[in-house]
């Protein structure tokens, strides 16, 4: 066939030509690696993050009109653009010349922090306006499913973008000024609108200019919820500095409307101004063949059928992996993953788009027909027009496939992925296939000569991941039947999350009734199911006693048996979780048969289970944020305690920041694969020969290769390369050096390693059996606690698991290695926490001094603890091999070998024995603690010690005793988390007080309350506590939150909901502020001041995205007296501040901004003279006569912690600088059928001093409860038990697909909150506190209120309202911890189960 091999089309509006590109390549790689756009980032690498998401845009000559659509650019083929126009974050605006709306909101609402998701934020919603310029609130939230964040809470992206909708109720300038707040509210609209501007105002209660929102038609007192909160008293409150003297004074004002940010000030979005489509690209030929021949793949693009059946004849797909292999390719969202995670390779890959018949869909008198290359986005818009334009009762297979795609992967998925793909791949947890099976939907096959039509049903697919099909056969289109008259059909999905996740089970149900008589008797019925087989599956057994019998309750019944049956689960099959997949699959059927008959006669329905069968709807996301405004005489250039914009939020929302890997490369530089071993324990043999046939690979490093020490880490326990012997998965092995990142990591992938298998211990029971325990045991005691519990009214005893958590930032491990050539010299460029480790680590493994070495870190994409330490596995390795082939080397983990080797959160095991009061208060504690450390120590000391220190969370308990083991295990070394064992500790003492209360009937949060800290109370380890401000957060926020009226009425909707319950709970938290080793609370820093009035500030911490940096450069403003726009950060160095502690423990903003100002101090001091002699020259006047003077005008500043003590042997002592104290209350809704939960709403109150930055710690609070909410909820490790296939302690939850953090829609849907008021602290800088851990543990009042909706489910059902509950509440443990007729039957069948297929650790 004729054919081309040029690939053409347009990025940011400028033109590329490709001759013989390589197939294998994806969009992402050659816009970062050829055109050097950095912009768009590399999350995952299997299109679960949106952090590369870009706009593509085509033109439909069919339709004449052009498509925008948002695609991940980590999966999309590079050949797959062909023809199209890609918009990246750069190609729409920029800091150095005009910025987009898109991106000036999401920075300016205060929705970037570590800013490695904002580009994709940005380019999803530029992909929403240029289809949309006012998108509704539920476009904008359905436009993000398929992004993530892991630093903010979601809460201010959503805030900042709201201001684009048509629900906006201040839309400022992007309105046109139709506000009210310049002419009134239309009620009947239910808009502002521009009426006259010398109207007095409107009148509506709902009118933001009389202190509500319009939108939502509620007395709140919001303004687009963006911080406007009213009725605080005008007070003044002394802000310490320090330990200085004079304090300054902030007011306490009441509050403004917008008092984050003034969206009034927007720039307008102008659709008319945005980049047009190439005129070319809409002139070219509506077809265009193209044959690539790439290095290894060939990609085929044909134009007609023909073309397509003779390239299908000639590559057919065969399903023996024996066979070379040849793929049909639309979207690539299968493809991509499987050549990215399970190393497959294609030889040849045919792309149908361009074929006319593939991409049809239009109405016929049997349905809708639908072209094998129609994407899902095309199928649900068509289907939606179908919906409001037909019947009803014909579209009811429209709204069930609707139903399922509102769940499908994320928005940039379904731009691009076929329908027949979904059918082809043959998932058994596919999400449509069941319904297409219910439906009986046909596919017309074609082939070279031949075509015919099959059926999906029962014997479609045959196999795992097989079906029907024929190699040489494509699907030309499929067939989505009406239904008819009496015809009912309902799918239901359930997964861990509910966006973007894959599925346990989903299921499509179809019925046919007749009336016969006042009953409805079935003629016909199918029951697809997913998630239960090996294939997708119908229910034939109970398909067929169906038959015939009357739709009633008896029936209900009898086939709720038969599934059971119908659908067997063999012990450890496959995905685990048999009696909940079983509960599953009669929760459904349940469901099914309550909507069938409401929809046959709703007055049958008792009101308390219609719930049951109302499809789910969440409300949008709303809240308030609170905070102490500064007053109206603090002069408006010094930034102390105002809503400052993080200083990089510009840059990184047009993509202009730059991380390790965004760094141009340096001449000669080689890429470096690693070699990571795929067994939890073995002797190893290691053959390096076949990479280093490889063409273009340039060496091989091993153990052999280190000139230094091999043997680095804190306890110097950790290979630099494993020697003989690998002690966990994803241990280094060896680094592949080469050409480029695809050659190196293919040609890592050809080092053969054998493995001789040793025992290998997993969980903490594991290692308590085994006796495998790190040598340092914890003990805090006071009181007497064996006598205290011998005569207690009450004694309980019982243990609780609390799980681990993955960091998941955005941003992978990476490094740039660069030798000097020179003494041993070597630029470390790396994305860390720890610089000083780094470099010290490296210098050890390589022979030499630290002064060798400089370690450098501009800005990460996320930390969380995670690259305090773990980081020196990679960067060590890096540096020896950059030392061996003496040119720089640059290594990023993937988001799956980050995930395998750097470990995460520690999980825990508590045992318990309390005693209590009949009232409630806790009289004795006797608590001991197992963490799992993994393989090395690393932090686990540490951890283990803050576990221990913190596991009377906010309580006092008289006689009170806590040990602590930290398990060796052969895990990836566990490390430091956000709450660094603080949450792990906090949580066993919740679960205690929690049974408590449940033994003596009283209500939790009473409990609580009369066991907390006052003032001047000690802890068990004899610190006093002053300035305890526990009870009056927690009195401010019950009153805040309403939560007794709010109590009364959850109750009354748990009595008159059968299958929904409620649940509310208030959590406290009391947290220790400073370094767990005294020696590392010091902090070093370094002001320069310029001759033309500049300043430029270094400090030893880094900017993680926590905003250190900006709060660093407020202190610096304000103690000079000088606009915050005069100070640079330019990086963090080694060279700079020597020996620099990490930075974490939440620490950094009080040591470093201590720092900060001993250094302004010391310059002040220099500069006095010349201040006095011209007290109105002016700050450049003052600098250059200083200059002229001779006078040094650069100043170290250094402070650090004195005042800290402990010690362990008495387990006695002083620990922390402080508490930080805060309240949380939440309210949960929970479907007690499925487990899934909602959310309802959340209140938070934080101590946190006089804030530097209120939109900082607001965001750190919102991201840290968001962070926290994972860790309880959703976020589970899962390793393989090992079978034949597999390796025991082998990670099932890597990447996005299989572990889920929370994404938009799981956030509260009401997030409020605030700050407390007139707090100030005077042992840190400006009286302010620390703010990034202490608030993670409040998202344990999600969980209680989990635990107290499943409560009211359990009372309602007669089973014990005291259960145990183990940490994260995932939808699996929620259901199965209701009990019901459902979970009873699936818990019976599977009774004496002991084979499991995964190990929860």
């Amino acid at each position: 066939m004729a054919s081309e091999a040029e690939l053409v089309f347009f990025v940011n509006g400028k033109e590329v030509r490709l001759s013989r590109p390589d197939p294998e390549m994806t969009l992402l790689y050659f816009l970062r690696k050829h055109l050097h756009l950095t912009g768009s980032k590399l999350g995952c690498g299997e299109g679960g993050c949106g952090a590369c998401t870009v706009m593509v845009s085509r033109y439909d000559h069919l339709r004449c009109e052009i498509e925008h659509l948002s695609v991940n650019a980590c999966l999309a083929p590079l050949c797959s653009v062909d023809g199209m126009a890609v918009t990246t974050v750069e190609g729409i605006g920029s800091t150095k010349g005009s910025l987009h709306p898109c991106q000036e909101r999401i920075a300016k609402a205060h929705g970037s922090q570590c800013g490695f998701c904002t580009p994709g934020m940005v380019m999803s919603m530029y992909a929403l306006l240029r289809n949309n310029c006012t998108p509704s609130e539920e476009e904008l939230e359905e436009a993000f499913e398929g992004n993530l964040c892991r630093c903010t809470g979601y809460r201010p992206i959503v805030e900042g973008y709201k201001t684009f909708t048509k629900e906006a109720c201040c839309g400022g300038p992007s309105r046109g000024g139709k506000c009210c707040l310049k002419g009134g509210f239309d009620e009947k609209a239910g808009d502002c609108q521009l009426t006259c501007d010398s109207q007095p105002g409107c009148t509506s209660a709902k009118c933001c200019l009389n202190g509500g929102c319009g939108l939502r038609g509620e007395e709140v007192p919001c303004c687009q919820g963006n911080g406007c909160t009213s009725g605080v008293k005008e007070e003044t409150t002394p802000i310490q500095n320090g330990n200085q003297d004079a304090p300054l004074q902030i007011k306490a004002e009441k509050r403004k409307p917008n008092a984050l940010f003034d969206s009034s000030k927007f720039i307008p979005l102008d659709p008319t101004q945005e980049l047009i489509f190439p005129p070319s690209l809409m002139l070219a030929a509506p077809t265009r063949t193209l044959a690539i021949q790439g290095p290894r793949t060939k990609w085929f693009r044909p134009s007609t059928l023909e073309q397509l059946l003779e390239l299908r004849d000639l590559y057919p797909q065969h399903s023996s992996p024996d066979k070379p292999q040849y793929r049909m390719v639309v979207g690539s969202s299968e493809i991509g993953v499987e050549v990215k995670l399970k190393n497959a390779f294609y030889e040849v890959l045919i792309s149908p788009t361009q074929v006319p018949e593939m991409n049809r869909i239009e109405v016929t008198e049997e349905g809708l027909l639908v072209g094998g290359a129609v994407t899902l986005t095309k199928l649900g818009k068509k289907m939606k027009e179908l919906v409001k334009s037909m019947p009803e009762h014909k579209t009811r297979s429209f709204a069930a496939i609707l139903e399922m795609l509102r769940w499908f992967a994320g928005q940039q998925i379904r731009n691009v992925a076929a329908v027949s793909g979904n059918v082809a791949t043959a998932s058994p947890t596919s999400d449509l296939n069941p319904t297409f099976m219910a439906l009986g939907v046909k596919l017309n096959l074609a082939s070279k000569g031949h075509s015919r039509t099959v059926v999906v049903d029962d014997t479609f697919f045959t196999k795992y991941r097989q079906t029907i099909i024929q190699p040489n056969e494509v699907i030309l289109s499929l067939v989505i039947p009406f239904t008819r008259e009496g015809e009912y059909i309902f799918s239901y999905k359930q997964s861990r999350r509910r966006d973007d996740d894959i599925t346990i089970v989903s299921c499509g149900l179809r019925v046919l009734l007749e009336q016969a008589g006042s009953d409805w008797k079935v003629v016909n019925c199918s029951l697809g199911y997913g998630g239960m087989s090996f294939r997708t599956v119908l229910a034939q057994k109970t398909q067929q006693m169906m038959v015939g019998r009357t739709w009633d309750e008896a029936m209900m019944v009898d086939a709720c048996k038969l599934l059971l049956e119908d659908l067997p689960l063999a012990p450890g099959a496959p995905g685990g979780m048999g009696e909940y997949r079983h509960s599953l699959v009669t929760s459904f059927f349940f469901k099914f048969y309550m909507a069938v008959l409401h929809k046959l006669s709703p007055q049958t329905i008792p009101a308390g289970v219609q719930s049951v069968i109302q499809p789910y709807h969440r409300p949008h996301t709303r809240g308030t944020q609170g905070f102490q405004m500064v007053p109206d005489t603090q002069v408006p250039s010094d930034m102390v305690g105002r809503p400052m914009m993080h200083q990089s939020a510009l840059k990184q929302a047009t993509g202009e920041a730059r991380y390790v890997d965004d760094m141009p490369p340096y001449q000669n530089e080689l890429y470096a694969g690693l070699v990571m071993s795929t067994h939890a324990h073995a002797k190893i043999v290691v053959d390096t020969s076949p990479a280093l046939k490889i063409e273009g690979v340039r060496d091989v490093v091993t153990v052999c290769d280190v000139p230094g020490k091999n043997l680095v880490g804190l306890f110097h326990d950790e290979p630099v390369y494993a020697d003989g012997e690998v002690t966990c998965f994803g241990q280094i092995i060896a680094v592949v050096v080469a050409d480029n990142q695809m050659l190196a990591q293919r040609a890592a992938k050809a080092v053969k390693v054998t493995y001789d298998d040793l025992p290998s211990v997993i969980t903490i029971k594991d290692a308590i059996a085994a006796h495998q325990f790190y040598k340092v045991e914890r003990v805090i005691s006071d009181g007497d606690v064996e006598g205290a519990l011998g005569v207690a009214e009450h004694t309980l005893e019982g243990e609780t698991h609390m799980g681990g958590q993955d960091h998941f930032y955005l941003e992978t491990h990476g490094c740039i290695a660069i030798p000097s050539g020179e003494e041993g010299e070597m630029e470390l460029l790396c994305s860390t926490q720890g610089l000083h480790h780094t470099q010290l680590a490296a210098a050890e493994a390589l022979g030499v001094p630290s002064n060798r070495i400089v370690a450098r870190a501009k800005r990460l994409g996320g930390g969380f603890g995670g690259k305090e330490t773990r980081t020196v596995s990679l960067t060590t390795a890096i540096a020896v091999a950059a030392h061996k082939v003496q040119v720089p080397v640059r290594s990023i983990l993937e988001r799956n070998e980050d995930m395998i080797s750097t470990g995460g959160r520690h999980p825990f095991l508590g045992q318990y024995k309390v005693g209590f009061t009949n009232d409630g208060k806790i009289t004795a504690l006797d608590l001991k603690l197992y963490s799992n450390g993994g393989n090395s120590i690393d932090l686990s000391y540490g951890v283990m010690d803050r576990a221990v220190l913190h596991s009377d969370n906010a309580y006092r308990i008289p006689n009170f005793r806590c040990r602590g083991w930290v398990c060796r295990t052969n895990l990836a070394s566990n490390t430091a988390f956000r709450g660094f064992g603080g949450p792990q500790g906090m949580m066993m003492v919740e679960q205690v007080i929690d049974m408590v209360a449940t033994k003596l009937g009283k209500p939790v949060e009473e409990v609580r309350h009369i066991n907390l800290y006052q003032e001047r109370d000690a802890t068990p380890y004899g610190c006093v506590l002053t300035e305890c401000r526990l009870d009056r957060c927690w009195a401010e926020l019950m009153e805040r939150c309403q939560f007794n009226e709010r109590k009364t009425n959850m109750e009354a909707f748990n009595k008159a909901n059968r299958w929904l319950k409620r649940g509310m709970a208030v959590i406290p938290t009391k947290y220790g502020i400073a370094f767990g080793l005294k020696h590392l609370n010091q902090a070093g820093a370094l002001v320069h001041i310029y001759t033309d009035g500049s300043i430029l500030l270094t400090h030893g911490g880094v900017e993680i995205g926590q905003g250190l940096h900006t709060k660093m450069i407020q202190v610096c403003a304000h103690c000079l007296g000088v606009p915050a726009e005069r100070v640079h950060i330019l990086d963090t160095s080694t060279t700079t501040v020597a020996n620099s502690s990490p930075t974490a423990a939440s620490a950094s903003t009080d040591l470093y901004g201590m720092a900060v100002k001993n250094a302004c101090e010391q310059l002040n001091e220099r500069l006095k003279k010349y201040k006095d002699a011209n007290p109105h020259g002016g700050w450049e006047k003052w600098v250059i006569a200083a200059y002229l003077d001779q006078v040094n005008l650069s100043a170290q500043g250094f402070h650090r912690d004195e005042d800290l003590h402990f010690d362990w042997v008495t387990g006695k002592g002083s620990p922390y600088s402080y508490y930080t104290y805060g309240t949380a209350c939440s309210e949960v809704e929970v479907d007690t059928l499925t487990g899934s939960f909602t959310v309802l709403r959340t209140d938070i109150l934080m101590d946190l001093g006089n804030s530097i930055n209120p939109a900082i710690d607001i965001g750190q609070v919102e991201g840290a409860f968001t962070q926290g909410l994972g860790l309880f909820t959703v976020e589970q490790h899962v390793y393989l038990e090992g079978n034949t296939y597999t390796q025991r302690g082998q990670m099932l939850s890597f990447g996005p697909s299989l572990y889920k953090i929370p994404g938009f829609s799981d956030v509260p849907v009401e997030f409020n909150v605030s700050l407390l008021d007139n707090a100030p602290n005077p042992r840190a800088i400006f009286s302010s506190k620390a703010v990034g851990e202490p608030p993670l543990f409040l998202a344990a009042s999600v969980f209680f209120a989990i635990k107290e909706a499943i409560r009211a489910a359990r009372r309602e059902t007669g089973f014990p309202t005291s259960f145990l509950l183990d940490s994260p509440a995932t939808v699996e443990r929620i259901r199965m911890a209701c009990l019901d007729e459902f979970t009873q039957k699936a818990l019976e069948i599977h009774k004496g189960d002991n084979k499991t297929w995964t190990i929860i650790v």
